[in-house]
Order: C-alpha cells, then sequence, then structure tokens
C-alpha cells in the first residue's frame, strides 16, 4: 500500500473540520438547511450564546459556506452558498448516524421525506460513476493530484 502517512498534514478531512467540525457551526448549518436566516432565529432556536453566534456566522460568511445578505438595512440574512448546500449530504449523514445509534426509546426527533418518491430517505454514500454503495471495504486510498 502507498504510504499515505502525509494525510495528516494535508487532510481535506481535518481542513473541513477545522471549518465546520464544531459543535455550534454543525448546527447553525442545520438550522439553515431547514430555513433559517436570520441572527435572531438562529439565536432564538439554538439557545447559542450571541457572541458565539457572531463569531460562526462570521467565520462560515468568510469561508464561503454562507453569504451575508442585507436586502433590509440593519436585518440580515444568512443564505447558504453552494458550498454550504454542498455540506447537506455531509449533515444528513450524521444525523441518520445519530438517529440510528444514539436516538432514545422513542425514535429519531426529525425524519426526512423523500419529495420524489414520497418515501422516509435512507441515504447512503453512492458512486457518482457506477452508483454502488461506498463502504469502506469498498474504496482504497490512492495519491491524489496535491500529494507531496
Amino acid at each position: 500500500m502507498t504510504d499515505l502517512r502525509h494525510r495528516f498534514t494535508a487532510d481535506s478531512v481535518g481542513r473541513a473540520l477545522d471549518l465546520v467540525g464544531e459543535r455550534w457551526s454543525l448546527l447553525i448549518l442545520r438550522e439553515s438547511f431547514f430555513g433559517v436566516r436570520r441572527y435572531g432565529e438562529f439565536a432564538r432556536n439554538l439557545s447559542i450564546p450571541r457572541p458565539t453566534l457572531s463569531a460562526r456566522l462570521k467565520t462560515l460568511a468568510e469561508a464561503g459556506v454562507l453569504a451575508r445578505v442585507e436586502e433590509v438595512p440593519d436585518r440580515p440574512e444568512y443564505h447558504l452558498t453552494q458550498a454550504g448546500r454542498d455540506l447537506f449530504g455531509a449533515v444528513v449523514t450524521l444525523m441518520q448516524w445519530g438517529d440510528k445509534h444514539l436516538a432514545g426509546p422513542d425514535g429519531p426527533p426529525i425524519l426526512l421525506r423523500h419529495n420524489d418518491c414520497g418515501e422516509i430517505a435512507e441515504t447512503y454514500v453512492a458512486c457518482g460513476h457506477c452508483g454502488g454503495a461506498i463502504t469502506t471495504d469498498k474504496v482504497t486510498p490512492e495519491p491524489g493530484p496535491a500529494f507531496r
């Protein structure tokens, strides 16, 4: 197997976690996916300390995950960018893992109904080329273009 020790210093997972791997950032994203746009709504829904919310919104906006939009003066909204929308699958996968392994006896608190088929969504990671499931035993890491 190729030596991939460099992955600890040039790791996309690590870089992503540096940006969104903190509890409040992921919860802000979750709220954004479900339509929350305004500072006060985030604060109310999450019971997040306001300085923490301000810092996380600023970081997510500076990174291009959220866009700060001020259509009404002094009433900014935070809209998901394409980079933010691209995180939906990761957040849903994390949510469904929590539903499977950490939910209480009453089951999951939120279900996602798939609009196309009307069923409760059951997601999985699939190959964009063949549609096959991506699991730990069906992939092999190899050097990419940024390999050093």
